[in-house]
C-alpha cells in the first residue's frame, strides 16, 4: 500500500500513559484498530513523532503505535532531563503496549536513534517481536561515540576544531551545561555550535547557522539530546552487540545508506555479520538522510506490510 505524499493519517487513539517519575510520555494510534501492532521508536535522542510517519505501513491492515520519548515532542514536562534515561524509555515502551493491552507479538519500526532503542527492546523482549524493520543503525558504542568527533573530524576538521577550542576539549559537557542553563544566549549557543554539528556531518557544504530564537519544542530536544550525549547514553560499551544472540530468531530488514557520516554503515555491517539470516541493503547515497534511502525503504518494508 502506497500513501500519497500528502496524506497524514488521523490517530484514532492518543493520550499520555499513565504519569511515573514526574513524566507524561505522550502516545497516538494509527490504522487498523484490530491489526497487526506496529511499535515505532522515534531518533533522536529528544525525537518525537509525526502522523505522517506512520504511512510506511497498509494502515488499513496495521496498527502504528507512536509515543514521545521523555521531555519531547508532545510529552511533559518538556525538557525535563531528570528520569530521562535510555531504559527508562523502554520502559515506557513496555508501559505503552501494557497500556494498549497488546498480548501478541508486535513489529518494530526505528531509525538511527530508533534503531538503538528498537535493538535494545527487542533484546529484553525477544518473545514480544516477531521483525525488526530498521533503518540508519546506531549501535552507540564507544566505537561510534568516537566517531562523532574523531572520526567525522577527518572530514570536517575545521569545525571539530572550532568546537574543541571553544569547549576545551570538553564537548558534550560544555555545551550540555549551557542548553541546561536558564539563560537563553547559553542555550542558543549550544544549539547554533554541538546542535547544529550534525547536519554539518550531512553536508558537502558545511556552514554553522545562527539561530537567534528556537520554539520550546526545539529548546527541549536539545535539551534531552545532549543530556543523553553527556552521559555516554546512558549505555555501556556495546550492549546492543554484546546481547545479540538474543535476537538471532528475529527477522532483522535494514537499510542503510553506504556514506552515512553520522550513523556509519560499519553498525549495519556489524550487525549483518552477527545475525547472518537479517537483510541488509545498502543504498549508493551520502548522508544520514535523503531521497534515494526514503524510495528503498518505503519500496522494502512496502513489500513487507502491504
Amino acid at each position: 500500500m502506497f500513501w500519497h505524499k500528502w496524506f497524514v493519517p488521523k490517530a484514532f487513539n492518543s493520550g499520555f500513559l499513565p504519569e511515573k517519575d514526574g513524566h507524561l510520555v505522550a502516545f497516538a494510534e494509527f490504522g487498523n484498530p484490530k491489526g497487526v501492532p506496529i511499535l515505532v521508536f522515534n531518533g533522536g535522542p529528544g525525537g518525537s513523532f509525526k502522523p505522517k510517519r506512520a504511512r510506511f505501513a497498509n494502515l488499513r491492515k496495521y496498527r502504528v503505535i507512536m509515543f514521545d520519548q521523555r521531555g519531547c515532542g508532545r510529552s511533559l514536562p518538556l525538557g525535563k532531563t531528570q528520569n530521562n534515561t535510555t531504559q527508562d524509555l523502554l520502559d515506557d515502551a513496555s508501559r505503552l503496549l501494557e497500556y494498549l493491552k497488546i498480548k501478541q507479538k508486535i513489529i518494530i519500526r526505528g531509525a538511527s536513534w530508533g534503531s538503538t532503542l528498537a535493538l535494545l527492546w527487542a533484546e529484553q523482549n525477544p518473545q514480544k517481536v516477531s521483525k525488526l524493520l530498521l533503518s540508519q543503525i546506531f549501535l552507540a558504542n564507544k566505537e561510534f561515540l568516537d566517531w562523532e568527533f574523531d572520526g567525522a573530524g577527518y572530514i570536517y576538521p575545521e569545525f571539530v576544531e572550532e568546537l574543541k577550542k571553544e569547549s576545551k576539549g570538553k564537548i558534550n559537557s560544555y555545551y550540555n551545561k549551557l542548553i541546561q542553563s536558564n539563560n537563553i544566549n547559553y542555550q542558543l549557543k549550544s544549539i547554533n555550535r554541538l546542535g547544529w554539528y550534525e547536519r554539518i556531518c550531512g553536508s558537502m557544504e558545511p556552514k554553522f547557522s545562527e539561530f537567534d530564537c528556537v520554539s520550546d519544542e526545539e529548546l527541549a530536544s536539545h535539551r534531552i539530546y545532549m543530556h543523553y550525549s553527556a552521559n555516554n547514553l546512558f549505555l555501556g560499551n556495546n550492549e546492543i552487540l554484546d546481547n545479540i544472540d538474543k535476537i538471532k530468531n528475529i527477522e532483522v530488514i535494514m537499510v542503510h545508506n553506504r556514506l552515512d557520516l553520522i550513523c556509519p554503515f560499519k553498525g549495519a555491517y556489524d550487525i549483518k555479520k552477527s545475525l547472518p539470516n537479517s537483510k541488509l541493503i545498502a543504498v549508493p547515497e551520502f548522508g544520514h538522510v535523503g531521497n534515494l534511502i526514503h524510495k528503498i525503504i518505503k519500496k522494502e518494508f512496502g513489500a513487507i506490510l502491504k
